[in-house]
């Protein structure tokens, strides 16, 4: 299988989780996976933003980015957070290559808007080419992608777009073809009001654990980037499930671990047990 792994920034910040995260990366190529790597790091962009003085703003969880935000996140995703994950990956034996949007042309962004708000340089995924991807994978290594891009039709120098890795991780597994999509999380799945995991989550589900203030805070960004996903990858295995084992990975793509996303019409009564 194919497999796109999102990581969270968090799951990234402390050595140990780093390495044991990798060896479970490790151990699925192992069996035969092809893994392509989405990471986050909101946490590090916001260390090294309130160390330059810079005021941390945000609009429905997105991170308002002016400029020099925007100069902070490329620094934080392109540079810090992604090498030192290919490293850790490395050191695992996994033969992996960072890269952003720009590197081989890979993927453009276009502005995000929302009503009522100037989001800046937040962006979302425009245009795909997956050729440097295609040929990593046949290569035997893996892409570890920071979501960084240039705007698609960009002046040179201008800055580049942040994209928030979990909205980003959906159109990417669709157009590198993926087979199953990891939202890889330090929570074990989404839960219901008993703290019990949800096998299954359809999209009426979601809005009735919404509705009844089951799901809320943070969990909110990642329902909604689960649905969208599993909306744009109708015959990828989308799913939450925890970061944390020394098997994650593989773990992952287990029916009795975390919580799967399927259509409204698949949904089955085992969800809500």
């Amino acid at each position: 299988m194919r497999l796109l792994v999102k990581i969270g920034g968090a799951q990234l910040e402390q050595a140990a989780p780093r390495a044991r995260l990798c060896g479970a990366i490790a151990k699925a190529r192992a069996a035969g996976h092809e893994l392509v790597v989405v990471h986050g790091g909101g946490n590090q962009i916001r260390e090294l933003g309130k160390a330059l003085g810079i005021e941390d703003r945000y609009h429905d969880g997105l991170r308002i980015t002016d400029a020099r935000t925007a100069e902070v996140v490329l620094m934080v995703l392109g540079g810090q957070v992604n090498r030192r994950l290919v490293a850790s990956l490395q050191q695992q034996g996994v033969g992996a290559v960072g890269i952003s949007g720009a590197d081989g042309g890979s993927f453009t962004a276009r502005r995000l808007q929302r009503p009522g708000v100037d989001l800046g340089f937040v962006g979302a995924i425009d245009a795909v080419h997956p050729a440097l991807v295609d040929a990593l994978l046949a290569s035997g290594h893996v892409p570890v992608i920071a979501t960084v891009a240039p705007g698609t039709h960009a002046a040179d120098g201008e800055p580049f777009y942040n994209l928030n890795a979990d909205h980003a991780a959906g159109p990417l597994c669709r157009a590198l073809h993926c087979d199953a999509l990891l939202f890889l999380t330090d929570v074990p799945g989404v839960m219901d009001e008993g703290r019990r995991v949800l096998a299954e989550l359809s999209p009426a589900d979601c809005a009735e654990l919404t509705r009844q203030g089951v799901a809320k805070g943070g969990m909110l960004p990642k329902l909604e980037a689960a649905l969208m996903a599993r909306r744009d990858n109708p015959e990828a295995l989308v799913k939450i499930a925890p970061a944390d084992g020394d098997d994650a990975v593989l773990a992952g793509l287990q029916p009795t671990i975390g919580t799967r996303f399927v259509a409204d019409r698949d949904a089955e009564d085992s969800s809500h047990g």
